[in-house]
């Protein structure tokens, strides 16, 4: 299911989308966690990217793996470049698992984190918004996970292309 499209391995065509989505996602994330003023702009964008980025590296991973798999069968990869292979593989795992906790992250942050700070004040039903704890704990989660979320997409597209075009 995951393996061609129109003939075309569909791992180079997919992939693409994650390594778009995960980096604006974790951009996105940042600047609605520290910047107040485009809170209101982007929430739901950032709801709707929150969901869509994980899928995108998912994707990725499971044509990958029908890439991986179609070319051992087909015994085109050598026993010396499958080690190579296996870590991009590893790596492409991680990237999807902290862009799944970037994810949480964001969806949290977007719930609650009210998208103004006067909305957060003015919260007559005590919503968790207006906790300032909660708000500097989001602020630093959502750091963390979209710093180590963009690190996993670039040591893995760097691990993709090397073995792809340098053999490395």
């Amino acid at each position: 299911m995951f393996e061609e499209f129109m003939g075309i391995p569909a791992h180079p065509l997919v992939l693409h989308a994650a390594v778009v989505f995960v980096p604006l996602l974790a951009a996105l994330t940042i600047g609605y966690a520290f910047v107040p003023p485009v809170r209101p702009h982007t929430r739901w964008v950032l709801g709707l990217l929150a969901l869509g980025a994980p899928v995108s590296a998912l994707l990725a991973k499971l044509s990958g793996d029908a890439f991986f798999a179609r070319l051992q069968t087909a015994n085109r990869v050598s026993p010396d470049y499958v080690p190579k292979l296996e870590a991009h593989q590893q790596l492409g795992n991680m990237t999807l698992w902290t862009t799944i906790g970037l994810a949480i992250v964001t969806l949290a942050l977007v719930s609650f984190v009210a998208p103004r700070p006067r909305a957060a004040a003015a919260d007559a039903a005590g919503r968790l918004g207006s906790n300032r704890a909660l708000t500097l704990s989001l602020q630093a989660l959502s750091l963390v996970a979209a710093g180590v979320s963009v690190y996993y997409v670039i040591r893995t597209g760097d691990s993709g292309a090397k073995a792809v075009w340098t053999g490395l």
